[in-house]
């Protein structure tokens, strides 16, 4: 006997509903979990971030990235002249290894220079031993012979010393020295050539070939 009109469509109704109700649901995007990076990863992407833009900032603040410097070598020459460790320091701001300079120990009396244009940059009064692997110079010889920039490379802040005459990187400064500055100039042996107290060339130049800018 077939059912009644109403339970037909009540039949049909409850099939319907049972349907209906197995949809899936679209999701809300107004009740999405918003996605966000791991913390470990977002705070890698921000100290990348801030070295690219710091190594701009660093970078732009020697004489020989402005182009004004005093004494001018062109770059063929320099790599002609200058060792592969020397330039390496000297133009792409390199460090050497750590004990490994040529003056980490030197205790001759006498006059450290720019190893590039050959400007008098510390006396061997001023030098001392600070243990951190490198030469150290609690004073520079004269107050305009060392330009000084902001470095904040490898995610730290350090103040860069480059040679005022050609822009030679030569290491960082701090604030850890002895007295009297309480400096410690911590330079690169690749950065240095040393003319002993009383000998030729003890006064300084510019290196044979440099080109002075008035």
């Amino acid at each position: 006997m077939p059912p009644a009109a109403p339970s037909v469509a009540r039949s049909l109704g409850g099939r319907e509903g049972g349907r209906l109700g197995r949809r899936r649901r679209l999701p809300n995007p107004s009740m999405s979990p918003r996605r966000t990076l791991p913390r470990p990863l977002s705070l890698c992407l921000c100290l990348w971030l801030a070295t690219v833009v710091a190594r701009g900032d660093a970078q732009s603040g020697s004489c020989r990235d402005k182009k004004n410097c005093k004494v001018v070598f062109s770059q063929q020459e320099l790599r002609k002249r200058l060792t592969p460790l020397q330039y390496h320091v000297t133009q792409e701001k390199g460090t050497e290894s750590a004990f490994e300079g040529e003056y980490t120990h030197h205790k001759d009396p006498g006059i450290y220079k720019c190893v590039v244009c050959g400007t008098p940059l510390f006396k061997s009064e001023s030098k001392f031993d600070s243990g951190s692997g490198w030469p150290s110079f609690h004073d520079v010889i004269s107050s305009d012979a060392i330009t000084f920039t902001d470095d904040f490379s490898y995610g730290m802040h350090r103040v860069e010393t480059s040679c005022s005459q050609c822009g030679a990187h030569l290491g960082h400064i701090f604030d850890d020295g002895p007295r009297p500055t309480g400096k410690r100039y911590c330079i690169n042996s690749a950065s240095l050539s040393f003319s002993p107290a009383g000998g030729p060339g003890a006064e300084g130049g510019p290196a044979p070939g440099g080109r002075a800018e008035l």
